[in-house]
Parts: structure tokens; sequence; C-alpha cells
């Protein structure tokens, strides 16, 4: 009997399209679900009748209960190698194999400076304006040459933000609890003597951190309130790292010029959510990860993982 195996949140229907699935197809029948399930009930009761499933990042959580509600369940694969939401003990005590992927950090990079220019030049009111017929011309773009760049994380991701900060001429500082010197000056930027002194000189303040017990809710009121008024802050990270309920309190208030954000405490984000009708704030529905060659990376390797899991010998295990 074959066995089956859903892919979620393939929301642009391409999954399918996007590896060759024909190594398995004779084992295993794909079908992808273009709609995120929202609850566990709700995912528990679509997925009951799986073998296989193939998750995206960090969008679907797999708690002990849920895994527990799927005894049909052998093969979980999350796209990436470090996924925070699955309960991996839980995973092995109902002999369920985690597996990940292969990922690039270069789709965030070019997103976190979509969001920033397309911030700094005002490009959608612009844009919306010219298509509608509206005034010609009507913000005054913020420079990023001489400007201050403050990067909280110079990770993989943030140090290739970092490159283009210097690229453009920008003034690129950076903090992290770890960050050393040595990191610091091997990409070239400054270490700054804490993050409040980082937020409190930075024009653009860009977060690149993992979650964790020490980032969330590391930017709050109190953070924002450190913020110039001119400053704008871009986050493709994670939604807790940034307090939201302060950031919208900060975006209403004027207190900051504007915000770019990729991610949200809730994904998908309701209808009804206050993120979508916040002023000053260019949102895009998490898309850091969402690139043609992503996508071919992960699915490819999602077929190679199903090959292996098939063959007795899973490869690239998590947990």
């Amino acid at each position: 009997m074959q066995l089956r195996c859903a892919v979620l949140d393939d929301f642009q229907g391409v999954a399918t399209e996007m590896a060759d699935w024909s190594p398995v197809s004779g084992e295993v029948e794909v079908i992808s679900f273009t709609e995120h399930f929202p609850g566990e009930d709700t995912l528990a009761a679509a997925l009951a009748d799986f073998d296989i499933v193939v998750t995206l990042r960090e969008r679907v959580l797999f708690p002990a209960s849920l895994l527990a509600r799927l005894p049909r369940l052998k093969l979980l694969i999350a796209s990436g190698m470090r996924n925070s939401v699955i309960d991996y003990a839980a995973a092995e005590a109902h002999g369920v194999t985690v597996c990940g992927t292969p990922s690039s950090s270069t789709p965030p990079v070019e997103l976190t400076w979509a969001l920033l220019l397309g911030l700094a030049r005002g490009i959608v009111t612009e844009h919306n304006a010219l298509r509608a017929g509206g005034p010609w011309q009507s913000t005054v773009g913020a420079d990023l040459h001489g400007r201050r760049l403050g990067l909280l994380g110079l990770g993989k991701i943030g140090g290739r933000v970092a490159q283009v900060g210097l690229a453009f001429g920008m003034q690129v500082g950076a903090w992290s609890q770890n960050l050393t010197k040595e990191r610091a000056d091997e990409v070239g930027v400054e270490l700054a003597a804490s993050k409040e002194e980082l937020l409190a000189s930075s024009d653009f303040v860009s977060v690149h951190l993992a979650l964790g017990d020490r980032t969330r809710g590391l930017i709050g009121a109190a953070e924002l309130d450190l913020f110039k008024p001119t400053a704008y802050l871009v986050n493709t990270s994670r939604a807790a790292i940034v307090d939201q309920d302060a950031l919208l309190a900060a975006l209403h208030g004027g207190r900051i010029a504007g915000a770019g954000v990729d991610v949200f405490d809730i994904e998908p984000l309701p209808a009804d959510h206050p993120m979508r009708s916040a002023p000053r704030l260019l949102a895009t529905p998490h898309l850091g990860y969402v690139s043609r060659a992503n996508y071919e990376t992960y699915y490819g390797a999602a077929v190679e993982d199903i090959q292996a899991f098939l063959a007795g010998t899973p490869v690239r295990r998590l947990g």
C-alpha cells in the first residue's frame, strides 16, 4: 500500500513543480495543501491518514499533544536544519523520524534590503499614488549613504546584510549578547558598546537574531523609546524578538519613522489583525525564505529525505 505524504502550507501551489518527485512516486502519494490549517484539532484531523509530513520552516507547531494524535506519522520533514517548534523527544517516543533540508541565507538578506529600501524611499506610497492618479511626489526619501545601520546580530545573515550596507557607504554597527570584537572586525563593522547605544545612534535597525529565552522581547517599549524619531526598524527574523504591542504603539504614536516587518505573532495573519492597518508599516507575508532557488532546495531535499527513509538510512536527522 502506498504511503501518503502531506505537504503543508504550499500557498503558491508549487511544491510538486519545484522538485522531481518521481523517484518516490511508486511508493508515496504526495498531496499538497494550499491553505493553512489553524489550530491543533484542524491539523490533527487533516493529517490523520498521512505517513509523511513536509512542513515549511517553523510555521506549524508539532508539540507532543499533536504527535500523539497522528498514529500513522512516521517521517516529519522540516525545511532548514533548525526547528524550535517540534517536540523531538515526543517524536522519538512515537516512532517519528525528523529530518531537515539545506537552506540558503541569501533570500532573507535580499528581502531585508527590499524592505529597508522600500521604507527609505517611500516606494509603496509613491507607487500607489502614481497608479491611482495621486500626487506627483509626496514623500522625501531617507538617505542611506553616510547614515548608520545598526544590526542586532552579526551571524551568517547579519554579516551579509552588513556587507550591503557598507557597499551603500553606510556606517555599520552591530551588537548581540555574544558578539565579539574579532567577529565585528572580520565583517568590517563597529562593535557597539551596548544594545542601548546601538539603538539610540542608528538611523536603521535590522534584526538578525535567533529566537530564544534571551532574545524574546529584546526590543520592547523602553528600547523603542531610544530610537531617533527619524529611525526605521526592520525585522525579517522572528516576530517575538520585538514586542508586537510596543511596536504598534510606536508606529501609531509616530515615535519611529517606520518599520519593515516580514514576521508576525500569528501566521498567516488574521484579516482583522492590527498589523494589517498599522501606519508607517511596510509588511510582507513572511517571504524571507520564499524564493525559487530555496524552494527547489527544500523540496528537492525532501524527496531525498523520503528516499533515504524508505531505504532505512535516514539523512539530515534533526533532534
